[in-house]
């Protein structure tokens, strides 16, 4: 069901609340929550655990649906849709990326990327082994396609998880802490990425609980008691590549550094 929009939205929710019912008791996961993410931006969305901030990328995601309030997702009104229906909604306008990366196990790079096109039902006539060679390509493992992810570093094998969340195009690109599994520079060399692909055009939401990471997003949504108490523009933001680049130098230096001290 579409509904106006403004146009240059991707995501518009308003009023949403979520609530479960367990038993006889009932918990307030979200309690009136209004978001707009504008296409193009970079978000990160922090909380602790029970903010509420895993239910809202539940919602965003099409994975749940409010008890109450609307959500309008690149034009289209999500709240009331089929289960069908929503998963067509999911297959065409987003991409996700997990912790875990989930990716099958005995299974090459580029048929873990291709899966999501077999699923495709829109009738297009895709040449999905072409889209999900260039889909690595894009993330830096075209020469990796017929590694098995048991072959492949965490940081790679969470690139193979960003192509696979690529390679349908998607409107939005939704991120459960992508770097909560890699070591430090990894995460870098992750959140290059992500920044790379948002400098395309790309709109990526993620939740991070690491400040560090966030500060490599555009703005930062701050979800406690599922409310939305802070939403602020990154002041002092950082840039992966830079960051990459000091490490590089300061790791170029400690050989001589410890030639002077046998000195």
């Amino acid at each position: 069901m579409a509904t106006m929009s403004n146009q240059n939205s991707v995501i518009e929710i308003s009023k949403v609340k979520k609530v479960y019912t367990m038993g006889t008791n009932q918990v307030f996961a979200l309690r009136g929550v209004d978001l707009t993410v504008e296409r193009g931006e970079l978000i990160a969305v922090m909380g602790t655990s029970g903010s509420g901030k895993s239910t809202l990328m539940n919602i965003l995601g099409c994975l749940d649906v409010p008890t109450e309030g609307s959500y309008v997702l690149d034009g289209t009104r999500v709240d009331g849709m089929s289960g069908n229906a929503l998963a067509d909604l999911r297959n065409a306008k987003l991409g996700f990326v997990f912790q875990g990366f989930n990716l099958l196990p005995r299974t090459s790079a580029i048929d873990n990327v291709e899966l999501p096109l077999l699923y495709d039902r829109s009738g297009r006539k895709l040449d999905t082994r072409r889209l999900a060679a260039e889909s690595l390509g894009r993330v830096g493992l075209g020469d990796r396609l017929d590694h098995q992810p048991s072959e492949l570093s965490g940081g790679q094998q969470q690139r193979v998880a960003i192509a696979r969340a690529l390679v349908t195009q998607p409107t939005l690109l939704l991120a459960d802490e992508p770097t909560g599994n890699l070591d430090s520079r990894t995460t870098v060399e992750v959140m290059a990425l992500f920044q790379e692909l948002n400098e395309q055009g790309i709109t990526v939401v993620l939740v991070t609980h690491e400040p560090e990471v966030a500060q490599y997003a555009k703005r930062i949504v701050d979800v406690r008691d599922g409310r939305i108490v802070r939403d602020h523009p990154v002041a002092d933001r950082r840039w992966a590549a830079d960051d990459l680049r000091n490490m590089d130098a300061a790791r170029a230096l400690e050989p001589d550094a410890v030639l002077e001290e046998a000195a």
